[in-house]
């Protein structure tokens, strides 16, 4: 298989994210929570693995027909903010007003935060928060904290978006990628378990999400807080 045919294999496989997309829209219209993430669970794997692929085997230049950042960011979109927001609306898990409310901000803020060319940061991290809605929700989902809080987490989140904070890329943000990655594939693994479970709250699979989320939504503060040794 030459070059081109394997960068082409990897635009294909970045796709299927758009079918685990639409399984986990089938799974939420028939209000299936946990099904539904499992599918976003399957999406966001793919979308781990692309990028490195993409990389490796140059798609820009050996498969440049297709855009495949604009894929990605379309698949990203359904599958971290789009279908997530439906689900915390759908729920019920904000009642009334508070659910219009939250899947505004999410989907409003979101849709600008992706098309911002200064979303990334010089060592491949984000500037303010990624609108990685996905993993907020699914822990919301697991955790069922008061409303209050989750509107108040859904209103910051949305806020941090557009101020310099520091969110990691756990694959790309070379600082601390040894404890990050393993993190990463730790959360990735307790949310599909949690998911899998449909979040009974006996379940280990809430304690492990909910701590490697927190790792992973606050390690790109603690850096800009803790400088780097070359820097101190």
């Amino acid at each position: 298989m030459n070059i081109q045919t394997k960068a082409l294999a990897v635009h294909l496989f970045t796709a299927t994210g758009a079918v685990f997309a639409m399984l986990a829209t089938l799974a939420a219209v028939e209000e299936k929570w946990g099904l539904m993430f499992v599918w976003l669970v399957v999406a966001f794997v793919v979308d781990g693995i692309d990028g490195p692929l993409a990389r490796r085997y140059h798609v820009k230049t050996n498969a440049a027909q297709f855009d495949g950042v604009l894929m990605d960011l379309i698949i990203d979109y359904l599958t971290y903010v789009f279908i997530p927001a439906y689900a915390l609306f759908k729920s019920g898990l904000l009642p009334g007003w508070t659910g219009w409310v939250a899947i505004i901000v999410i989907t409003y803020a979101s849709v600008i935060y992706f098309a911002d060319t200064r979303m990334k940061t010089k060592d491949n991290s984000f500037s303010g928060f990624p609108g990685c809605w996905n993993m907020v929700i699914i822990v919301l989902f697991a955790t069922e904290p008061n409303f209050w809080l989750m509107l108040g987490i859904v209103v910051a989140l949305a806020v941090a978006m557009f101020t310099p904070l520091k969110f990691i890329h756990p694959v790309r943000t070379e600082r601390w990628r040894a404890v990050s990655l393993p993190v990463a594939l730790a959360w990735t693994s307790f949310a599909g378990w949690a998911a899998w479970v449909e979040f009974h709250p006996e379940s280990w699979a809430l304690w492990g999400l909910t701590a490697t989320s927190v790792y992973l939504l606050l390690a790109g503060i603690a850096q800009q807080i803790v400088p780097a040794r070359s820097q101190e």
